[in-house]
């Protein structure tokens, strides 16, 4: 074939994968990999250049991850800025993209038809692009704001801070996202033409044989080969090579010490790391691996085992952590309680006891052989991932494997070989350590300030005689290897499929007790299943206290469970039990061999339920934090959390659930437990390798392990009621202020309340806020640069929907919102002038995403049972409101426009969550609220806005919106 240099058609895939793989290399050697779909209904492709942040020029740090932004905006073929996004959305598509240390990954998809088209704009990235001044100018902006809101993020913190504590020399050490006076400030001072730089940086590092493809749609690997070639063998091979760096960044001055850091929020953690050699070679044997395994389990015998006895911490993780080409990292991370805190030396010391333990016995072969046997079953039942999810992801991993183990590379362990284990054993030892102890304690205690994100911290030398304590450690009694693993699963039959199987889940049990949906899987053909309970208890939420009981109880219960759930939770079997605003939520998912014997555990556990009163307070404490350290969070979440509280009918805030918990008692708890669990209802949906008898079999044993245990007995109907949210009255605008002292941006949440959800409301929505969505970010991030963080789209809740505007911004709340109203009222001008031609492409996009089929087991599911959770049973609802949305005029969203969106609409409810930062470009920033008549452009007038000063009063004052009636076209067994 033309442009084609190499081909590999015998890529190694799972056997259950149905896709059609091959691997080639273009003639100006750029690897690609083809994946046809014929099933699929959504194209994808990405493009990874093996370049990052770490090949900034030292002058312009960010210059990497501004080309990236800067790609976006306009080619020689295509000018506009928003072409290619535009014909995206146009097309039922989405885009993004992201800069690491030595990757820039770009990645979109689209409906399956419009995949060459879309190539093509996608290739002009890699070939021509404008970078025009003014667009630089403005994008410039964009970057500045991602950097903002990232300055308060502990994990961004944390991050750049092992970057800025190694070798000052190395790349490793720079700033990669770049900011204002990064990317513009400052190189107009030096003389710096950054536009230059752009074109120069592109011209360097954006060449063919350094860039891996994939593409993934519909049609033949014949068809998509031409059609890469066509399309990509432009782009210019300028023969570079990989960066490489076998210099390690932690050089020996970067060993041996203790960092101690003062965090955002109220948060603790110890972490130890370890400078290693780059092991991707060995990804055959995977030797980091096999230590990970045993360093980071949770089982008897573990490190967090005897952590956690000693109430030190209650989480690890462990592991190799990959730097860049040449180098890398091993990890081991544990949270800490208060009294963890003051004994991090000993936590020390049990890490090296255990890695004496290790180093005292040659490595296993049936450890191996376990690991081995886990990845390969992953990998043979790997699920399908959704197209641009698995683009985006294997080509990156195209630099990493050989062509053919494109696939099965990460999942390898072929080979055993102790001597590699042994050299990842020699490099964690104590003279070859960093420590880091992060906790709010050192406050007022630091004597350092990193440069780029201002963190607190101060930095010591291990003294030598800790060094030799540490190195001269034997290995104990309470640390060994953990037991075989019984719950690797061995039975991959699939069950037989039933006569009376539905495409939809259908009502195999109703009883006042407990009620039971089943779908037996005809799709995806896996051995596994998903055991979804929904158990309701009126005191789970009655007030702040019962909540605050029932998050421990839950707490409790899991951390009881870890040592057993965690072989499981390996093994591919796992669980998750949280409280909710009704009760309970249980939910496992994973191979179904093995399944029934956890929930029987986890059932066991929660109705023999005994307060660990050791464990109490550790559990209280990690609850409190969280509560309080919401504080912390970004503007943007306060927006949504404000939003969401003013509007449900019954919610507890933050505030008041933090005040419940010191009152909480062991005895208050235990006396609670069986309250709680006395009168229920259970509602279930058993999905995949199952069928009917089994489903009614799970159910029965459930139903019975309770009123066996604790005479469980069934809730009366009338107590199975879904909450509602506030009706906002016709004509209404409401403002609610709150002040973030963490954060210096600022954000704004807007909500227009529309009709209760019904078919014909949900697709009008769902086709405005579709038709709105591109031009919303195109104007109020590209062209006005308003924030970094803009988002339009519907909000759904309690049967409730409407749509939402939120923007996160350096500018002040009123001036946000001013922007918000001046785009909405824009939007008229584009309905007027909207062609039948555009008007319908926005229909059939929608009608594209709506109907792109789950991928996974669980994301079916998830669907079902999101239908189960707001009472309205509406299983086939993709197909139902799709044929509705066929039969939408312009006139219809016009209409639906005029009378709920425009400023002078008579239906328009409107909700607004500003939330001030500390820092804001306006001077307006305290004055909140938009004053009538405040003008937005377009000579157009905002109501006057009625602030929320209590909202409770607000909430007392206003109806709840009626409760929406459970579709009813299923069918029973």
């Amino acid at each position: 074939m033309s442009g084609i240099g190499e081909i590999v058609d015998d890529v190694a895939k799972s056997p259950e994968d149905r896709r059609c793989y091959r691997a080639v290399v273009l003639v100006n050697n750029m690897k690609v990999l083809l994946v046809s779909d014929p099933t699929t209904e959504k194209a994808a492709a990405s493009m990874d250049v093996h370049v990052g942040h770490m090949s900034d020029p030292a002058e312009i740090p960010g210059l990497a991850h501004f080309c990236e932004h800067m790609l976006f905006l306009g080619s020689e073929k295509y000018p506009e800025e928003n072409a290619y996004t535009q014909f995206l959305h146009d097309h039922g598509g989405m885009s993004n993209a992201f800069t690491s240390l030595e990757h820039t990954n770009f990645f979109f998809d689209v409906s399956h038809e419009n995949l060459a088209e879309a190539l093509d704009r996608f290739a002009q990235f890699f070939t021509c692009p404008l970078f025009t001044a003014s667009a630089a100018g403005r994008e410039v902006n964009a970057v500045d704001s991602e950097n903002v809101k990232n300055l308060n993020s502990d994990s961004w913190r944390l991050f750049q801070l092992e970057k800025s504590t190694c070798d000052p020399t190395h790349p490793y050490s720079k700033f990669g996202t770049g900011n204002k006076s990064t990317l513009e400030t400052e190189p107009t001072k030096q003389g710096i033409d950054v536009r230059q730089a752009l074109l120069h940086y592109h011209n360097q590092f954006y060449s063919s044989n350094i860039m891996a493809l994939v593409v993934i749609g519909k049609e033949s690997l014949d068809d998509l080969t031409v059609m890469v070639s066509d399309l990509f063998t432009s782009v210019v091979d300028r023969h570079i090579s990989v960066p490489c760096w076998d210099q390690h960044p932690y050089s020996d001055d970067c060993l041996q010490i203790h960092l101690r850091v003062v965090p955002v929020k109220d948060v603790r953690s110890f972490q130890m790391t370890f400078p290693m050699p780059d092991m991707q070679p060995y990804y055959e044997t995977n030797p980091a691996h096999y230590v990970a395994h045993l360093m980071g389990h949770e089982g008897p015998g573990s490190i967090l085992s005897l952590l956690k006895a000693r109430g030190w911490s209650n989480n690890l993780l462990a592991g190799p952590s990959q730097g860049a080409k040449g180098f890398m990292f091993f990890m081991m991370k544990v949270d800490l309680s208060e009294e963890g805190l003051e004994h991090t030396e000993e936590i020390a010391t049990i890490v090296f006891q255990y890695l004496a333990m290790l180093r005292s016995q040659d490595p296993q072969e049936w450890i191996f052989k376990e690991c081995a046997d886990l990845n390969a079953i992953q990998f043979r039942f790997k699920d399908k991932t959704p197209p641009v999810q698995m683009a985006s992801h294997t080509s990156c991993l195209l630099h990493e494997f050989p062509l053919r183990e494109v696939l099965s590379g990460p999942y390898l362990m072929t080979k055993f070989k102790p001597d590699l284990i042994r050299l990842v054993l020699s490099h964690l030892i104590p003279q070859r350590v960093r420590i880091r102890t992060v906790s709010k304690h050192f406050e007022g205690h630091s004597d350092q300030t990193e440069h780029w994100y201002g963190t607190q911290y101060s930095r010591e030398k291990i003294p030598a005689e800790v060094i030799e304590r540490w190195s001269a450690v034997e290995p104990i009694a309470d640390l060994h290897l953990p037991p075989v693993n019984e719950f690797i699963p061995g039975d991959f039959s699939l069950l037989p499929l039933e006569s009376e199987s539905s495409l939809l889940p259908v009502l195999i049990k109703d009883t006042p007790l407990c009620k039971v949906w089943f779908k037996q899987d005809d799709c995806y053909f896996m051995p596994k299943s998903c055991l979804y309970f929904k158990i309701t208890s009126i005191l789970a939420y009655q007030d702040p206290v019962h909540c605050v009981m029932t998050h421990l109880y839950v707490e409790l219960v899991k951390d009881g469970l870890n040592e057993f759930a965690y072989a499981a939770e390996i093994s591919g079997v796992e669980y998750k039990l949280e409280s909710t605003e009704y009760g309970l939520e249980l939910r496992l998912k994973g191979y179904s061999d093995k399944q029934r014997v956890l929930l029987s555990k986890v059932l066991n556990k929660a109705v023999n339920f005994v307060v660990d009163e050791r464990r109490l307070p550790e559990i209280k404490d990690i609850y409190l934090r969280k509560l309080k350290n919401f504080k912390a969070e970004a503007p943007h979440q306060h927006a949504l959390y404000h939003m969401k509280y003013l509007l449900a009918e019954k919610a507890w805030s933050k505030e008041e659930l933090a005040a419940c918990v010191d009152d909480v008692t062991s005895a208050s708890l235990q006396s609670f437990v069986p309250n709680l669990l006395s009168h229920l209802h259970f509602e279930c949906l058993f999905h995949g390798n199952l069928t009917r008898q089994i489903a009614l079999d799970i159910a029965e044993t459930t139903e019975q392990t309770f009123t066996d245990s604790v005479g469980t007995k069934p809730l009366l109907p009338s107590q199975l009621v879904c909450l509602r949210e506030i009706d906002l009255p016709n004509g209404s605008s409401h403002v609610f202020c709150e002040r973030n002292d963490v954060h210096p941006s600022s954000a704004v949440e807007i909500y227009y309340q529309t009709d209760v959800q019904s078919t014909r409301s949900n697709m009008l929505l769902e086709l405005f806020c579709h038709i709105i969505m591109e031009p919303c970010f195109n104007v109020l991030r590209t062209q006005e640069q308003l924030g970094y963080l803009i988002h339009s789209g519907l909000q759904r809740a309690n049967g409730s929907q409407g749509l939402r505007v939120l923007v996160q911004s350096e500018h002040s709340p009123l001036y946000i919102e001013s922007r918000i109203e001046a785009f909405l009222k824009s939007v008229e001008v584009c309905l007027e002038t909207m062609s039948d031609e555009q008007f319908n492409r926005h229909v059939q996009a929608l009608a594209v995403k709506r109907l792109d089929k789950p991928k996974r087991l669980t994301d079916e599911c998830h669907k079902h049972w999101k239908e189960i959770l707001a009472h309205q049973y509406n299983f086939d609802r993709d197909s139902v409101e799709v044929s509705f949305l066929q039969t939408i005029t312009l006139a219809d969203i016009t209409h639906f426009y005029k009378e709920m969106v425009d400023v002078q609409a008579p239906r328009r409810h409107k909700l607004s969550v500003q939330v001030h930062g500390t820092r804001t470009k306006d001077d307006d920033a305290i004055d909140g609220i938009p004053k009538a008549g405040q003008d937005v452009t377009l000579s157009t007038a905002l109501p006057e806005s009625k602030e929320i000063c209590d909202v409770h009063q607000f909430k007392a004052s206003l109806p709840l919106r009626p409760r929406v009636v459970p579709y009813t076209h299923n069918a029973k067994l």
